[in-house]
């Protein structure tokens, strides 16, 4: 092995060997069918909502259209991984090259951060229409909501420059096995040939100060709004808005929970087992979840969801309406 202080160039490893999960065969078979129809199943769920957005001019209004640049990112940041990850488990060699475990790092995490965003801006919509229900239509509009949007994906793909750039920069000499299925910060910092606990130090307390501080936004809006439901006096109104943030309240519920566990203390804490049974929760499981949460406890969206299945039934061509 070469000596890490005479070799301080990162492109000294020029791939990385992806772990995953070191099983007999037959397990690996089953594994793949199972993750495979996950994948499935979210693309399908996923995409029946943008179409049910999409088609319906009911739902043409900010909180769809959020939800459906949410199902959009959803798709892609599933697909950052799954499709890799279903590769090597039928593969012997499970590699990836140097650059392409970077990539996979800054598109995978990128789209975590823009999630994060999305559910801050959808919980600022789900305030302003039951706390500021009269100033609504004129602060949230559809040319708004867009830029809104249009923020969302550029702050979330700007703010994981940094962290990829300082672990990229790290000496990796050897060995160059990662014990995950993809390509996670943590793992990654164990095989630099110098401890790199100024990075990882770094890293945790940008993960902390982004995920506290999004949630914290979410949490205080989501507090407002429940303040403001239990004043409503018709129990059907209190029963629609509860529906309403109940799904949005869900999905936070189980993003942040998850990525808490993993990502804001240092990442030498958490085994490797633990690594990838939660990174397989709030990135495989829960993107399947969040179309199910979404489309069963509104009524507006199952609605447009009937009438998208009659579209693909009778072959209807035009939006319909209400």
């Amino acid at each position: 092995m070469k000596n890490p202080v005479e070799n301080n160039h990162s492109d000294s490893v020029s791939e990385f060997i992806l772990l995953g999960f070191p099983c007999p065969w037959e397990i690996q078979i089953l594994l793949f069918s199972f993750f495979f129809v996950i994948y499935v199943l979210t693309l399908t769920g996923n995409l029946c909502i943008i179409s049910a957005v999409w088609w319906d001019e009911y739902l043409h209004t900010p909180m769809y259209i959020l939800l459906a640049n949410f199902s959009f990112l959803e798709i892609w940041y599933v697909t950052s991984t799954v499709p890799n990850m279903l590769a090597n488990l039928l593969s012997e060699t499970s590699t990836i090259s140097f650059y392409g475990c970077f990539l996979q790092f800054y598109f995978f995490f990128s789209m975590g951060t823009t999630e994060t965003f999305f559910l801050s801006a959808m919980a600022f919509d789900r305030y302003l229409a039951i706390c500021r229900p009269l100033h609504y239509s004129t602060v949230m509009t559809v040319q708004r909501c867009i830029r809104i949007g249009a923020g969302c994906w550029v702050c979330g793909f700007s703010c994981f420059l940094l962290p990829v750039y300082l672990i990229s920069q790290l000496p990796f000499c050897g060995p160059n096995t990662i014990d995950h299925f993809l390509c996670d910060p943590g793992p990654l910092m164990k095989l630099s040939c110098v401890p790199a606990t100024a990075t990882e130090v770094i890293c945790a307390v940008f993960n902390s100060v982004l995920i506290f501080s999004t949630f914290l936004f979410i949490s205080s809006s989501y507090t407002l709004v429940i303040r403001a439901v239990l004043r409503v006096p018709s129990a059907e109104g209190r029963h629609k808005a509860f529906s309403t943030c109940g799904s949005h309240l869900a999905v936070v519920s189980l993003f942040y929970g998850s990525i808490m566990v993993m990502y804001v203390s240092p990442t030498a804490g958490n085994p490797a087992g633990m690594q990838k049974i939660v990174t397989l929760f709030y990135s495989v499981m829960t993107p399947l979840f969040n179309p199910l949460i979404y489309s069963l406890r509104n009524k507006e969206m199952k609605m447009a969801l009937r009438k998208l299945f009659r579209i693909m039934r009778f072959g209807q061509k035009q939006p319909f309406k209400n």
